[in-house]
């Protein structure tokens, strides 16, 4: 059996965040929620995506619009400053999710990890990028990351940080389980993510049950399949009159939930997580270098759509 290794792992829900908020009093929010997790003990705070900002691909607009109002040109920057400061103070790390806009104009929808001593300490850029770029006035609401955001060019990375190997993704690609199997080839004990995810589904008529229903069992067959950690924050409630998810989690390698959110507001949820729990899946059960086949799996790299089934050999 494993020795236990813990990590005091907080996970940080946003409530709305409307068009008329400033980023001064979104930061106050954080800032707090911060102080919550640290009075809990928490190393690690999770933050949602965009936690600086509504989540603006919904309006139709233009880029340059969208790059004035919400995207930042550094991190941190001026109004993103007192987080920083609050956590070099208390001595705890967060992962934050926002839109950024580089010093060569490309846009992406971004998270970044932050040590202890308020340094960043990587970088992800979001890949699997939902939604469409067309203007779709029928539609309650437009889905516009296509037309906001490039696709993140930063791979899927793991650092070694808080005592363990952490990788990061961002909303929708926690449903791609190719996103976590590559965190966990590169021995991720840990998995961090924010999300914002409308409660309807602009493009058929899904019962909004079902988007939680979705969310917590791709989070759950992650955890298990990859014998790690996932800690996942939403930006939920109505933002305007327009819904999204909670259902902020911590899962454990096992596939269990061992803390979930229980409003649509800011809400800390906190486990004192044993980073040890992955060591029996990862020596038996998913004992990668043991049992995976590689040489059988081309398909996932060779194609990007369904295609026909490859001839059979007898």
């Amino acid at each position: 059996m494993s020795h236990a290794r813990k990590l005091g792992l907080a996970v940080a829900q946003m409530g709305p965040v409307h068009l008329a908020d400033t980023r001064a009093a979104v930061v106050a929010r954080l800032v707090d929620m911060l102080r919550e997790a640290k009075s809990r003990n928490a190393d690690l705070v999770v933050f949602p995506e965009m936690a600086l900002t509504t989540f603006f691909p919904r309006y139709w607009m233009s880029e340059e619009e969208a790059v004035e109002r919400f995207f930042e040109r550094s991190m941190p920057n001026v109004h993103v400053q007192p987080l920083f400061d609050a956590a070099r103070e208390l001595g705890i790390g967060f992962y934050l999710g926002y839109a950024e806009i580089t010093p060569d104009g490309l846009r992406f929808n971004t998270a970044v990890l932050v040590d202890k001593a308020a340094k960043v300490i990587g970088k992800y850029r979001k890949i699997h990028l939902p939604g469409h770029a067309d203007h779709k006035p029928d539609a309650p609401f437009q889905h516009l990351e296509k037309k906001f955001f490039e696709v993140g060019d930063r791979g899927i990375p793991v650092f070694e940080a808080f005592g363990t190997k952490v990788g990061m993704c961002l909303c929708n690609d926690r449903r791609w389980p190719e996103t976590w199997r590559v965190m966990s080839l590169q021995s991720a004990e840990l998995g961090v993510l924010g999300y914002n995810t409308p409660s309807w589904n602009i493009h058929w008529n899904e019962p909004p049950h079902l988007r939680m229903h979705t969310h917590l069992i791709s989070l759950q067959a992650s955890a298990y399949q990859n014998a790690m950690w996932i800690g996942a924050a939403a930006k939920c409630g109505a933002e305007d009159g327009f819904h999204m998810i909670g259902g902020s989690v911590i899962v454990a390698p096992s596939g269990e939930i061992v803390a979930q959110s229980a409003s649509e507001s800011d809400e800390v949820i906190f486990a004192n997580v044993d980073l040890a729990l992955g060591d029996t899946f990862r020596e038996h059960v998913f004992n990668f270098a043991k049992h995976r086949r590689p040489e059988h799996y081309g398909l996932i790299v060779e194609r990007t759509g369904a295609g026909a089934p490859l001839p059979y050999k007898d």
